[in-house]
């Protein structure tokens, strides 16, 4: 399928704190009367803007990566009044938004925990609410149906179950590639499947061929996410 929608670039940050039972995530949710994902819940973020990008910087995709890192700082600080810097951001991964909505993002992922002030301030605007959660709270109350999540911020939230405080999470960051995703949806029965590189069913084969699963099934009873052992 031919999809002219263009892609615009995008930022977002996976903002942490620690507490007692464990890392908390900043989600905002997103306006109601937004196109893309209205209503959902998601981390700040938003649009890499021309103004984003480093006068007489790096050649691509240096360039890219920096414009992406100060539109995370400006939109931090736009949609959640948190002031963060670049040199607290780490790269976690890359998204692609897939053929087929009205709106398409190549995003950076970033996370951080910042050292300032965590009072968050909703602009009323793109962002109408928030909420600091830990991941198993908040794809369980996905799952309940109180929240919307992207697939993106699901996937994200379900690696950062793994990881006891954010300086474990940071650290394992820190120390490989960002992955990089792009999906490739396929229907099934009782809903699709969101297939990323490294599933054997990725370059065209059968969905329910043998072989590694990397994918996010996102089905009628549940969804759940897979991926090859590290």
């Amino acid at each position: 399928m031919t999809d002219d929608v263009p892609v615009d670039r995008a930022a977002t940050v996976l903002l942490l704190r620690d507490t007692p039972a464990g890392p908390e995530a900043l989600l905002v949710r997103r306006g109601g009367g937004l196109a893309f994902h209205g209503g959902a819940w998601v981390f700040p973020g938003g649009r890499v803007d021309p103004a984003d990008a480093v006068p007489g910087g790096d050649a691509a995709p240096r360039a890219d990566l920096a414009a992406a890192r100060r539109a995370a700082v400006r939109e931090t600080r736009e949609e959640a009044g948190l002031t963060i810097t670049t040199d607290e951001l780490v790269t976690l991964s890359h998204w692609t938004t897939p053929p087929g909505p009205v709106r398409r993002f190549a995003t950076w992922f970033f996370a951080a925990a910042p050292a300032g002030p965590l009072d968050v301030v909703v602009d009323g605007v793109e962002t109408s609410g928030h909420r600091w959660t830990g991941a198993a709270d908040a794809l369980a109350a996905r799952e309940r149906g109180e929240i919307e999540l992207p697939p993106p911020t699901f996937v994200t939230l379900w690696l950062l179950r793994e990881f006891a405080s954010a300086a474990e999470l940071l650290a394992h960051l820190g120390g490989r590639e960002p992955e990089v995703y792009v999906p490739r949806m396929r229907p099934v029965a009782g809903g699709v499947l969101s297939l990323y590189a490294g599933d054997a069913a990725y370059d065209g084969a059968a969905h329910d061929v043998p072989g590694p699963r990397h994918r996010l099934s996102m089905l009628a009873d549940g969804w759940r996410y897979e991926r090859p052992p590290p």
